[in-house]
């Protein structure tokens, strides 16, 4: 009896050695692969990101799970109903994409990014001590002469340095550069060239005579520009709109995220399924999106406003985009330079018309006083400024920046009065009158996207469907802008938008030859993530590819802010304004 007791005894033993090495392992496993982790970050040095050490294979899922995890916790847009993305949204792309946007043929698509190519570091440095340091980083004058005649090149190297004072091997730094005098209220914008070194040359013309002063300053180091190239990429909806649904009775209203709809701009969802409204452009095919309201239908929409601004900066990109390193002038050469007169004339006498070059000066001030070097500018006096208006019918669309000039001929003309429409002041439409010269002066906004007060959704109507409503004609004058408002948005996007307004002037230049239609490129202002000087400048790169040879008056306003001594806004000072509307009058009446 007891040898059978112990031969089952020693059975269950057997048995329960099998069960218990599956458990041994189950416990073991996890504490020999944590160890394993930490013996490859050791090894790695940085206390947890190897360099040049793989990470075995099974901790590159798990940290591929983490990863995504945290991205899905840390990358929602910031508004509080927000918990997924939505399905309909598509993955972001980079800006090399190759494939063309609707409305641009696949040659001109690739010379917008030629045009559009910035070099720069490889990968993003892991301190800021390796960016380029605005205090560290230096000029000089190159053979600098004891005196100039006006109409000479002057020339002076830039030196990007880092924290430690090393020259940079690199490129990509974002300088604007200036030959300035404050006592005679002069400056003309100098061309900054990049030698991929961590070297740069500007270059100026000297076009008065007097004594000036070299100023070169660092907009965005080159670590910084490439935040800007990813947020524009990955983070598009850092900028947010609202959409306001209202009821039959008026007294429910629901308000909610809204967005373009584009590759790469993703709304934030609470539902999976069915999560968004539409609404698509006839004409245009544009899309707008807007999440679905809880209770209201889609139809319901009725206002639209800016919703808001993310910042979802790393604690680097944040340092690299502050106020120490964004914008700050460099230390450098002060000798004064000498600039004496000369019988030849910098004048330019060619009439301002459609389809003339920008050269780089594209004119000085003196006097305050704008000189273009584009073509045979007048100044205009209030008289000059009548005279040119009378029987004429000027449609301004665009942003803030272009209804500036709305306001210019309506303070400055006195027989041209404001009409009532009782809209939105900043969105539009607007519209003045003078009876007595039979003039008509209108104004309204781009449309979506618009960051802006709370406004009727049937008050924003797309640029080119504002421009195919156009009968045109010798007496009518087409202004325009679009830059500010689309700086957070990829690329491809702003070209297609471009694109389209293209197809629609092209348009109405065919049915109407006469039509005068001048683009305002975009002037400097912004620094920060949302809409920093670098990004405008790209926008405004692709704007004048697109007119090239379209039979436009470009009007560069970019010099005459970035070199101006007047402290730099978005909205430009009103001595600025003045001298951008008298180029305007010297291509509307070039007689």
């Amino acid at each position: 009896m007891h040898s059978t007791i112990r031969y089952k005894a020693w059975k269950v033993f057997r048995l329960s050695r099998w069960v218990q090495l599956p458990l041994c392992l189950l416990v073991t496993l996890p504490l020999i692969l944590l160890l394993a982790e930490f013996l490859w970050r050791h090894r790695s040095g940085d206390g947890g990101r190897g360099a040049g050490v793989p990470l075995p294979w099974f901790f590159q899922q798990q940290q591929h799970h983490h990863q995504q995890q945290h991205l899905n916790r840390t990358q929602r847009p910031a508004e509080p109903t927000a918990e997924a993305s939505t399905p309909e949204a598509s993955t972001a792309t980079s800006d090399k994409s190759t494939a063309p946007p609707p409305g641009l043929s696949g040659e001109e698509w690739q010379r917008m990014l030629r045009a559009l190519h910035w070099g720069g570091p490889e990968s993003q440095v892991s301190s800021v001590n390796l960016s380029t340091s605005p205090s560290h980083s230096t000029f000089t004058i190159q053979g600098l002469k004891h005196s100039y005649v006006v109409g000479e090149q002057l020339h002076a190297t830039i030196f990007a340095r880092d924290f430690a004072g090393q020259l940079k091997r690199y490129g990509g730094d974002f300088f604007q550069a200036k030959v300035y005098s404050d006592e005679l209220k002069a400056s003309v914008f100098g061309e900054v060239v990049d030698h991929q070194n961590g070297t740069y040359s500007a270059h100026f013309t000297l076009p008065w005579a007097g004594q000036a002063s070299v100023a070169i300053r660092l907009i965005h180091s080159s670590e910084a520009v490439q935040v800007l190239k990813q947020h524009r990429s990955t983070d598009s909806n850092r900028v947010y709109f609202h959409g306001f649904f209202v009821g039959k009775d008026s007294r429910h209203e629901e308000s909610v995220v809204c967005n373009v709809k584009w590759e790469g701009v993703v709304l934030p969802a609470t539902r999976k399924k069915n999560c968004c409204c539409e609404y698509s452009d006839v004409r245009t095919g544009l899309t707008w999106q807007c999440l679905r309201p809880r209770k209201l239908p889609c139809d319901a929409l009725r206002y639209h406003s800016v919703g808001g601004y993310a910042n979802r900066l790393t604690p680097l990109e944040k340092v690299l985009m502050n106020s120490q390193h964004v914008n700050r002038w460099l230390k450098g050469d002060s000798r004064l330079i000498t600039i004496l007169g000369s019988n030849t004339t910098n004048e330019v006498k060619t009439p301002c018309k459609a389809g003339l070059p920008i050269p780089t000066p594209a004119g000085y001030y003196l006097n305050n006083v704008w000189t273009s070097f584009v073509c045979a500018t007048r100044h205009f006096s209030v008289e000059d400024t009548t005279e040119c208006l009378k029987n004429k019918h000027i449609y301004i669309v665009g942003d803030s920046t272009s209804r500036q000039w709305f306001e210019y001929f309506v303070q400055t003309v006195p027989t041209l009065t404001r009409m009532n429409l009782h809209s939105v002041y900043h969105v539009g439409p607007l519209m003045a009158v003078d009876v007595q010269n039979n003039v008509d002066l209108h104004y309204r906004s781009h449309g979506l996207p618009l960051r802006c007060a709370k406004t009727p959704v049937a008050s924003l109507q797309y640029i080119s469907n504002v421009i195919d409503g156009l009968v045109g004609g010798g007496h009518d004058v087409l202004l325009f802008d679009m830059w500010a408002h689309f700086t957070n948005f990829p690329l491809s996007y702003y070209a297609h938008r471009v694109a389209l307004v293209r197809r629609a002037v092209l348009a109405l230049l065919k049915r109407a030859p006469t039509t005068k239609v001048i683009i305002k490129t975009a002037n400097t202002g912004y620094k920060d993530i949302y809409g920093s000087d670098w990004l405008s400048m790209q926008l405004d790169r692709i704007l004048r590819e697109a007119f090239r040879n379209v039979g436009v008056y470009i009007l560069d306003v970019w010099q005459m802010t970035a070199c101006h001594y007047n402290h730099e806004s978005i909205h430009p000072a009103p001595v600025i304004v003045k001298n951008e509307v008298d180029i305007l009058l010297s291509y509307m009446c070039p007689k």
